[in-house]
């Protein structure tokens, strides 16, 4: 039967209407075949499409921060744009809106209808693996930046989806792991995140998360329903996490679609609880209509209208890429007005440490893509200093653990006679399949690339290290390998995954690492076959042919770094952590920087107080020699423009706007919510309300440490006059309120101002926070510039949820300042 439409209708309403009563039709009329088939993927990131209907696949793809498309294949590569740690960093919802649109453009580009992100789960505990790919550890600005975020995506006719759904704050045993968290915390912290997602920018999908919240696995929960669905009136696709449904009995949540596809918990088995009984009908039509209605919003569905019809005007994504990185850098520290430097007034630079040379741009796991380029501090300083400025390199200090992909300009493929790889699929006789060029060593398929029947893949370059000496090379994978070098077999055996980890061999693959010495402009002939497995659960393959840095004398390193840093008018310290520390999988040991990172520091500095520090890190690291160095600037993972934007900030060309998003402790032990790791299987939120600078803020209450920066905070290149704040003197509950904040740059720069207003209340009935934030904007101002800043302040901000949002009359506290440890300025207000 034909249903396709012969007049379009709108599918960009989120109330009922016309066009919503025809999708309803269209689901209804289908078989209970057909039905169930929609509800599982047609195979790792698409939809199932029914033609007899005008139904076309739809295609979901990992984001947050860059949009891969179907495959991870370099050749297609995409934008890279800086970690969401950094994007919360600006305080920009109008920013995270643009961030929004270039991922809305990106996926356009790359045929893909929904894009897996936001990453909204908050920053519970500094410990947490994805704590780079979250945005802030207060409910309200992550709320605030998602919608932004949201909105933009959508803007360009493409599904948003944040994620992951719900209480999903760390990596140890994600599959498994049950959160226990009370009902209030659950409303006021970890649900406030995702509200204004749903109700603000109206997202046409979710993701439900691995874990359990309360004794119930996300995708059977009943929070799928209550608030998502009845308080909020999401109308989109709950999707499941990749294998997150864990049985049919999901079907009776609000659970619409399990992912990935083909094969799942669903199908036949979900046919036969429909037929017996133990899954109702209306249930798949109600999901079957959702995914139905996603399907028109993206224009996969004929004879409606796609929710965007007239699309915002371009963007250029990588300059959209630098804008955030410079946005969100956060200067902690200047020392004497260091920074900004004067290019004309420099003789020479010392650039030092690994990851000025070799910066992390990403983070790890899921939200990985491959940008056609990356520009790192170094390449950004010496391609922006004057040709007069000597610039010198030392790597100082060894950052990256084990294996590290090949340069790709340092490969050549020696069958096609081309730069890069040759890559050769084989059929179980060994004749071949078919071949392709690659360029990048680190070779992934998830779903899709590997032609059937192929049983063995082979890889051939030619890799020409940068200097002569002893060379690590190997191979990291889960499977069997064999390896050789110039021709002599070194490895022929099973790597084996130890970790139980859903896609290890992404995440942090077993490895084995062999030594052979080369002359001065001698390359090494490299030939690999991986086998692939005979059956998996999800056709997932990741190999990865690389170099390790192994350092025979690490004080030597220092000693050269140290030498350099002496005779230049500054030093440039680039710091941070690697891709063993930061990612998707697993959480964090503790927040030190690797290797002797901290000792280079200390070091450098000691030989040139004109020493500054840019942290190279998705989250926070401990800063031992804070007060030791010129200056310090958090650059985050800064997306494929962040050299250039570290160097535009250092030289002055760009003001560093960011404010912190997170609390950045002093020490491990002062962590006032740390434990990521279940007990008997339970993560027990037991800090209830108190997490970030709320937690602090207690701690220090009760006379406990305070953090070496607090939430909120960072500097600027000019300063700030706040005047004196005007706010209602008493409000009904349940009404908004609107703060005004006179501003003036009183410095010499045009420079950003984040106005922050937090509550207080000293006698309560009720447990609260010392203090939290309620509402934040910001003003961009010349020098001698005025503006009233208008801070707007949500009505629940005043409230607290006890089996519902309860409002407490009485007095209230606006705190208006700069950071959550500022000297605030003080205003009362009655609540009705």
């Amino acid at each position: 039967m034909n249903l396709i439409l012969s007049k379009a209708v709108t599918a960009s309403d989120t109330t009922p209407s016309a066009g919503d009563h025809r999708i309803r039709e269209i689901a209804e009329s289908l078989s209970l075949e057909h039905q169930i088939q929609l509800l599982t993927g047609a195979d790792v990131w698409s939809t199932h499409a029914i033609p007899e209907i005008g139904l076309k696949r739809v295609v979901l793809s990992d984001g947050p921060s860059g949009v891969r498309g179907e495959d991870f294949d370099e050749r297609h590569d995409s934008a890279s744009l800086p970690s969401s740690s950094a994007l919360s960093a600006s305080w920009s919802p109008e920013l995270a809106r643009r961030y929004g649109q270039v991922l809305g453009q990106e996926a356009r580009r790359k045929g893909v209808h929904a894009v897996l992100g936001p990453t909204i789960n908050l920053h519970r505990s500094p410990l947490g693996g994805r704590h780079f790919e979250c945005m802030s550890e207060d409910p309200r600005l992550t709320a605030v930046m998602a919608a932004g975020y949201v909105s933009g995506v959508q803007s360009m006719g493409v599904g948003a989806t944040p994620k992951h759904y719900l209480a999903n704050e760390a990596e140890t045993e994600r599959f498994t792991a049950d959160s226990v968290v009370d009902e209030r915390p659950l409303r006021e912290l970890y649900l406030a995140a995702f509200e204004d997602a749903i109700t603000e920018a109206r997202a046409w999908l979710v993701m439900s998360s691995y874990n359990s919240i309360n004794g119930t696995t996300a995708s059977e929960n009943k929070l799928l329903e209550r608030p998502l669905s009845t308080e909020w009136g999401f109308d989109g696709v709950v999707v499941s996490d990749w294998t997150g449904v864990r049985s049919v009995e999901a079907a009776n949540a609000n659970q619409d679609l399990e992912m990935p596809g083909p094969v799942g918990h669903w199908g036949p088995k979900l046919l036969a609880a429909v037929e017996d009984g133990r899954v109702s009908r209306d249930k798949i039509v109600e999901k079957v209509t959702r995914i139905l209605r996603l399907a028109a919003r993206v224009g996969s569905l004929e004879g409606f209208e796609p929710a965007a019809t007239e699309l915002p005007a371009q963007l250029n994504a990588a300059a959209v890429a630098r804008e955030v990185a410079v946005r969100g850098a956060v200067l902690v520290r200047n020392k004497d007005n260091l920074l900004p430097l004067d290019a004309a007034s420099l003789s020479c630079v010392a650039v030092i440490g690994h990851n000025a040379e070799e910066a992390r741009t990403q983070g790890g796991g899921s939200a990985t893509v491959m940008p056609k380029y990356t520009v790192s501090p170094l390449a950004g300083l010496r391609k922006a200093l004057p040709d007069g400025v000597k610039v010198s390199y030392a790597r100082g200090a060894k950052v990256a653990e084990g294996l590290q992909p090949f340069a790709r300009e340092s490969l050549f493929n020696p069958v096609s006679g081309v730069p890069g790889l040759r890559v050769t699929f084989l059929a179980e006789d060994g004749s071949v399949i078919s071949g392709e060029d690659r360029l990048a060593s680190h070779l992934i398929w998830f779903g899709i690339g590997i032609p059937e029947g192929t049983v063995a893949i082979r890889m051939q370059t030619e890799w020409s290290p940068e200097r002569a000496g002893v060379q690590h090379v190997g191979a990291g994978t889960v499977g069997r390998m064999r390896l050789e070098l110039n021709g002599n077999q070194v490895f022929d055996g099973e790597l084996v995954d130890d970790t139980n980890v859903l896609g290890a061999a992404l995440f942090e693959p077993p490895q084995t690492v062999h030594a052979i010495e080369t002359a001065a402009e001698q390359s090494i002939s490299i030939d690999a076959t991986y086998q692939l497995p005979e059956s998996q659960v999800i056709p997932f393959t990741a190999i990865l042919l690389g170099s390790e840095t192994i350092v025979d004398d690490p004080h030597a390193e220092i000693a050269a770094a140290v030498a350099d840093a002496r005779r230049a008018d500054v030093a440039v310290v680039v710091v941070g952590t690697s891709a063993a520390i930061e990612s998707e999988g697993f959480d964090r040991k503790d927040l030190d920087l690797p290797g002797h990172q901290n000792e280079l520091v200390e070091a450098v500095a000691a030989a040139n107080p004109r020493t500054i520090v840019v942290v190279n890190s998705g989250s926070p690291v401990l800063m031992p020699w804070l007060d030791k160095v010129g200056a310090v600037l958090i650059g985050w993972f800064g997306g494929q423009e962040f050299g250039t934007a570290v160097t535009d900030i250092l030289l002055g060309n760009e003001e560093p706007g960011g404010r912190l998003p997170t609390t950045w402790p002093a020490a491990l032990e002062d962590v006032p919510v740390l434990n990521t790791t279940p007990v008997d299987g339970k993560v027990v939120y037991s800090e209830g309300i108190h997490i970030g600078y709320r937690a602090w803020l207690k701690q220090e209450a009760a006379g406990g440490a305070a953090p070496a920066l607090p939430f909120g905070f960072g500097l600027g290149y000019t300063s700030f006059e706040l005047g004196r704040a005007h706010a209602p003197q008493s409000v009904p509950a349940g009404q908004d309120v609107k703060v005004h904040v006179p501003v003036k740059n009183v410095g010499s720069r045009t420079g950003r101002e984040t106005v922050q207003v937090y509550l207080a209340r000293k006698e309560s009935d009720v447990e609260r926070p010392v203090r939290w934030l309620a509402g934040f904007a910001g003003t961009h101002l010349a020098p001698g510039g005025t503006e009233s800043v208008e801070v707007g302040i949500p009505a629940k901000a005043f409230g607290h949820y006890d089996g519902g949002w309860k409002f407490e009359p009485g007095s209230f506290q606006l705190l208006v300042g700069r950071h959550a440890a500022d000297d605030f300025q003080v205003l009362d207000i009655e609540l009705r």
